[in-house]
Order: structure tokens, then sequence, then C-alpha cells
């Protein structure tokens, strides 16, 4: 077993040899505790709404056992094994799952900023790791995240599942082996999805005392919560969350870097964002409208994101999650599960279907898992590093109020 070392107080870790570059601990060199039918043991870091979601995903896959889940919230963690009717063990520390040797492999679907940690001490434990997007809360944990799988030799998937989706393949095909369209002139991305106001409370909230809230806040500062809820809206945070720029603005921009880019651009030059959160006067710090324009030294990008009802005749363009690429014949609209290509004249000229993504992306990883390939992963953590970058860039230029040079 790899013991880590690992720091009690969110406040030590900052000072710890992982924040230093210098890691503590070499990880173990076993592929994975397998059996002779290549079963392989999953632990649940997070066993909220996605959690729940990938456990049904991972269920499907022959020879993969839910073995493990951790929750700060006890309720969470004992819905999961009855939801997914397994004797999995429940932890009580995230530590313990981490450090079980008949744990193979982890999959982390906790908050944002648990993200990078949770899966550095998994990787440094010697488990490979299906980490949920975005991959990081900064640029900084993103790299140290990066570093950690290939240092460990560790398999590491990050969740932005519509790359496992075979009909990006066509678009790519489409946009730039038979140039049906041809060149890509700019790209323009969308989230318009609408949410509501999280409250404005007067006094700070009070946390359930089943709770584990300093498990739960991990390497979060200790700051009082005046919104409603815990749960889900720590979103909103800039401590907790990255806003809808980290939570579906990852997903199209990870589309756009895929389809549009071929990943050739890893990060934009400069970035230029405004927006604010207007309106509903609650608790939440990230904004409700953001608008950013990503100079790529190539093709030029916008996204324009809103959680606010459209009012009349007030329509974007494009899918309300999705992006469009303007080229010199027409242009192609995307989105999650399908897409759409226009000529000139506007008239439709070919349609693609896919199917999301889910399903095939778990596959992808169990598969990657298996073999110990890391090339056959659809979304490698650098990948999904990059892809999460725009988005904490672009939250870095909203927040400084002046435009970012990378």
């Amino acid at each position: 077993m790899t013991h880590i070392n690992l720091p009690t107080s969110r406040r030590r870790f900052l000072q710890t040899g992982i924040a230093a570059g210098a890691w503590l601990a070499t990880a173990s060199d076993r592929t994975f505790a397998a059996n002779a039918n290549e079963e392989i043991n999953l632990g649940f870091i997070g066993c909220g709404g996605r959690g729940g979601e990938l456990m049904r995903y991972f269920q499907k896959i022959a020879g993969v056992n839910i073995a493990g889940l951790y929750d700060p919230d006890p309720a969470r963690s004992a819905g999961a094994r009855n939801g997914t009717q397994t004797k999995a063990t429940i932890y009580d520390d995230i530590r313990d799952l981490i450090e079980d040797d008949e744990i193979d492999a982890v999959v982390i679907a906790a908050c944002n900023h648990w993200h990078c940690l949770a899966a550095i001490w998994s990787m440094e434990a010697g488990k490979d790791v299906y980490v949920e997007k975005p991959l990081s809360h900064s640029q900084w944990e993103g790299r140290q995240t990066v570093a950690a799988a290939r240092k460990y030799k560790r398999i590491c998937q990050v969740g932005t599942q519509q790359r496992s989706d075979p009909m990006q393949t066509q678009i790519k095909h489409f946009l730039h082996e038979e140039q049906v369209l041809g060149s890509i002139l700019s790209a323009r991305v969308n989230r318009y999805g609408r949410r509501g106001a999280i409250g404005k409370r007067s006094t700070p909230l009070t946390i359930d005392p089943k709770l584990n809230y300093d498990r739960w806040l991990g390497p979060a500062q200790d700051q009082p919560i005046y919104r409603d809820k815990l749960h889900y809206d720590w979103h909103w945070d800039w401590n907790t969350g990255s806003g809808e720029m980290g939570n579906w603005g990852v997903h199209v921009l990870d589309d756009l870097r895929n389809n549009v880019f071929q990943d050739k651009v890893a990060l934009p030059k400069r970035i230029f964002g405004g927006g604010g959160r207007v309106t509903w006067n609650d608790a939440g710090q990230t904004p409700n409208v953001h608008f950013v324009y990503f100079d790529t030294g190539d093709i030029p990008v916008v996204i324009g994101l809103s959680n606010l009802a459209e009012i009349g005749n007030a329509k974007h363009p494009g899918p309300g999650s999705g992006y469009i690429a303007y080229c010199e014949g027409g242009r192609l609209e995307g989105q999650r599960g399908g897409a759409v290509a226009f000529d000139k004249s506007g008239k439709k000229i070919k349609t693609f279907r896919g199917g999301g993504g889910n399903d095939l992306h778990q596959k992808n990883f169990i598969e990657a898992v298996r073999s110990r390939d890391s090339s056959l992963l659809n979304t490698d953590v650098e990948v999904g590093h990059l892809s999460s970058g725009w988005c904490n860039l672009a939250n870095v230029a909203f927040r400084s109020g002046q435009t970012f040079t990378h």
C-alpha cells in the first residue's frame, strides 16, 4: 500500500510538497489489482447528481464493479449504494478510499475545487482517474494534475464526454478534409440556459451537522455562505466553483477546440471579457451574463453565456448550447448530439446525428485502463486541462476587468 502524506488541515495544503512541486511519495508500480477476469473496482469521490449518473454508465460495462463510495454528506453515499444496489464500501474519509488497495481506479464527481487535489492524491496512490469537468479550478493546479499523471504513469480521463461521440470525427472530416464549406473564418460559442436566483440570506447558512463540512471544503477557504443551499449552487461561488463558464462553457469550448481547431490551438493568446451578475440580487458571485473574445492567433472566437430568460423577439444565433463555424461557403452549427451544415444562402446541406458521448466515454476510459495505454483516451488529462484553461482564463479576464494576455 502507498501511504500518502496528506495534510489534515486545508490551510496546510499550499505548504505541502505537492504545491512546491516536490512530490510526496512514489506511486505503486502495480497496473491494477484486477483478477483473471480483468474486473476493475471503482471508487467514487462525490455521490451527488453527476456521480450517480456516472455510476449508472460504468455499471453497464462488463467486469466493472462499484466498489467504494465517498461523500462528505453521508446521506449521499448511502443513497448511492442503495441506488446502485451494490455492496460498495462507504468510506468516511477520502484518504481511506484512495489508500485502499482493493480500489483500482477512482471516479471524481466532487465540487470543482476538489477535482485536481483528489486526482493528484489518487494517482500518487497508484490509481487511475476519471475526473469530471472542468479539470481545474485554476491553471496552476491543472498543470500539477497533468504532471502527476505523467510522473506516476496513470491513466487520467477528463469528463468532456462529447469527445467520445463518433459524430465529432464525421464533423472534422467534413470541415477539414472534404472542406465542403471552404476555410473557417470565425467561430461563435453559445451557452444560453435559463437558471434562477440562489437566494441571499441575512445570516450565514447553517450547515447540516451530519455533513463533514471541513472535508467538503477541502482546499477551499472557510467563508460564510449566504445562499440558500449548500449543494450544487457552489458553482456560482468563486471559492468553490467556476460559474457557467466552467460548468457548461467547458463542454462547448471543448467542442470548439476539437472540431474547429483540431486541438492545434492550446490556449488563446489574448482574452477580452465582460458581463455581470444582474437582475437577481442574490448571493452568487459568478456572472449570469458573460461574453468573451478569444484571440487565438488564427480563427477569432467569441463566446456568449446567459442564464437569463430571453424576452420578446430577442434570439441568439445558432444552438443554445453549442458552436457555429462561419466558413467561406456557409456555416456549421454544432451541439451535443447533432450538427447541421448550411450553404451561403442558408440552405441546409448536411445533418449530423450523434448520441452525446455518455456510455462511450466511460467505456473508453476502461479500455485505456485495461490496456495501460493512455493514447487511447479521447480526453487525456492534458487535453482536458487545456479546454478547462479557456474557461479559467475567461474568468480571469472577467474578474480582472481588463484584457488578459497569456
